[in-house]
């Protein structure tokens, strides 16, 4: 194994590897995985990462289909697609639940009320978050190009 530091995708910082031990940390290991998945996304389907240092700061990643669309990655599990500055459309996937709310009236009375309301399911992980801007380019925008 080589000593040479790789380095951050955005930042240009080193990651450190142990000396003591010769390894990475898990961290770094999912975050170099991660990187490496974003350089095929730019090989295999032409997706070019666009994320500014700040957005990196941010745990942001921004990515640019060959169709002009940008998408973005962020670190609260959001996947959105960034057209415009007025216009981000969240794409996570949506799901109905049960939600209920609880107020006084103005005889200091309790009411609750149940409805059904949509939500969004949260992509906790970069890499799958990764894999579905992928998946979502395939289904939308891959037979347009």
């Amino acid at each position: 194994m080589t000593n040479l530091p790789q380095l951050h995708h955005i930042t240009g910082k080193a990651i450190k590897l142990n000396t003591m031990t010769n390894t990475y940390t898990w961290q770094q290991e999912r975050q170099m995985l991660c990187d490496s998945f974003a350089r095929r996304m730019l090989v295999e389907h032409g997706i070019k990462e666009v994320t500014t240092q700040r957005q990196a700061r941010n745990g942001t990643r921004i990515f640019l289909c060959p169709t002009g669309e940008l998408i973005g990655s962020y670190s609260t599990g959001y996947v959105r697609r960034c057209d415009s500055s007025d216009r981000i459309y969240q794409l996570n996937p949506k799901y109905k639940r049960e939600d209920r709310w609880m107020w006084l009236d103005e005889d200091g009375k309790t009411y609750i009320r149940k409805g059904t309301a949509w939500a969004r399911a949260l992509i906790y992980s970069e890499m799958t978050r990764l894999a579905f801007i992928v998946e979502y380019y395939l289904k939308n925008y891959k037979q347009n190009t």
